[in-house]
């Protein structure tokens, strides 16, 4: 009964020191704001900067693996999945923010 009392002891510290690390992290990562703030056009450009490059890193893939340059067809997949997944959710940003506008414009004044 001691060793198990004892087993739980090191496990209750252990948990404890791993929440004041945490806690430590936290109060840095608080403390310490951010210089730079990042407009909405800055992250819309980026975000349509990565998509485009995955649609590319997906198209060069699939270019070496039919040229047999590339043989880990999985990888191909991927990358030709995260890329139609990234231009879908563009897309409907892109309703969504039209759609938007369009319910602004015939609203009556």
């Amino acid at each position: 009964m001691t060793a198990i009392g004892g087993l739980k002891f090191q496990v209750e510290q252990t948990h404890l020191q791993s929440l004041n690390r945490a806690r430590q992290q936290l109060d840095k990562a608080t403390v310490e704001p951010s210089t730079t703030e990042t407009t909405f056009s800055d992250r819309l450009s980026s975000g349509l900067r990565d998509v485009a490059e995955a649609q590319n890193a997906a198209r060069d893939l699939a270019m070496a693996y039919e040229t047999g340059a590339e043989q880990d067809l999985t990888k191909v997949m991927v990358a030709q999945q995260v890329s139609s997944l990234g231009f879908q959710l563009t897309l409907n940003l892109r309703n969504k923010a039209l759609s938007a506008y369009k319910d602004i414009m015939n609203m009556p004044v």
